[in-house]
């Protein structure tokens, strides 16, 4: 069998056969809606913390193209929340659904990313993906809970905005591997500890991924979902990697910023939708549609990338 195909059978069979496990586990042996959530906000304030910790502590800072990827990443994101809210103005909606257009817009499931990343390019391919959810991050949690507080003509409160991004575990993830890569790497010990944590986040997280993933709600207002899954799918890695390569990142920065943005919404969008008065059963529609429509376009812009950058 040729090469490059076992490496994207590797890289991309493990990430989504777990998805479809997690949701065969939810509807057979796991149902407990409390054992779900447990797994979840383990993973949210432990695991994926300390993988974000081993993946930049581990590189050189003087050699992370921090500056050019923000601009790729930060220039795609907002003309991508431009266009969500047009799009949601556009087939008549208001605004508890325009929040969901939004989140399908602009948020993202970096765990997969991380899989595949991780399968496909090794370490230096996560470390590079934790920028680039660094980046992500805290525009996106910006943009969202802006929105949310908008609801009903509400007013913006910078002080709750900036503790609720302050206190983000994936932001205090990246900031300390920043801050151990300044110092020159973990201590013996400590990385391998929190090298498995890390491989636990993965492996876990997709999992609970798939046990949130709800295929009878696909059926809500199909052409609003068609036009999400494309732009967030199609429009935002075409974007970046256009952005990428006229801002003269490496082949690699180009490649994994251009992953990361073409990953699918966040499985937490539903829950945050039902939390904060957004339209809940839109927003699950989103997310499982664009979950299986990532099965094919995921591999695509990953071959397309490499084809353009060279890299492979």
């Amino acid at each position: 069998m040729n090469g490059a195909l076992v490496g994207y059978l590797d890289g991309f069979v493990p990430a989504f056969g777990l998805i479809a496990l997690g949701a065969l586990l939810r509807r057979t042996l796991l149902r407990e809606d409390g054992v779900w959530a447990g797994i979840e906000r383990l993973i949210y304030w432990v695991l994926m913390p300390a993988l974000l910790v081993v993946a930049v502590g581990s590189v050189r800072l003087d050699q992370l193209p921090f500056g050019g990827m923000l601009v790729a990443i930060w220039t795609a994101l907002g003309i991508g929340t431009a266009t969500s809210v047009a799009l949601a103005r556009a087939f008549g909606q208001g605004h508890a659904a325009m929040t969901s257009v939004l989140m399908g817009g602009i948020r993202f499931n970096n765990l997969v990313g991380f899989a595949v990343a991780g399968a496909l390019y090794g370490l230096p391919g996560v470390a590079l993906g934790a920028v680039a959810t660094g980046l992500i991050v805290p525009f996106v949690q910006l943009v969202t809970i802006t929105a949310f507080s908008l609801r009903d003509g509400g007013r913006i409160r910078p002080f709750r905005l900036l503790r609720d991004l302050a206190l983000n575990p994936l932001i205090l993830g990246t900031a300390a591997g920043f801050l151990v890569a300044a110092l020159g790497g973990l201590p013996p010990g400590v990385r391998p500890l929190l090298d498995s944590l890390g491989r636990a986040a993965v492996a876990m997280g997709l999992l609970a991924v798939g046990a949130a993933l709800t295929l009878g709600a696909l059926r809500d207002r199909l052409g609003l979902q068609a036009a999400t899954a494309a732009l967030k799918l199609v429009g935002m890695p075409g974007l970046t990697l256009l952005l990428g390569l006229a801002l003269g990142l490496q082949p690699l920065a180009v490649t994994m910023a251009v992953l990361f943005m073409a990953l699918p919404t966040s499985s937490s969008s539903y829950v945050m939708a039902r939390a904060m008065g957004g339209d809940a059963p839109l927003m699950a529609a989103i997310t499982t549609s664009q979950h299986l429509l990532a099965i094919l376009t995921l591999p695509l812009w990953l071959l397309l990338a490499g084809w353009v950058t060279g890299l492979g």
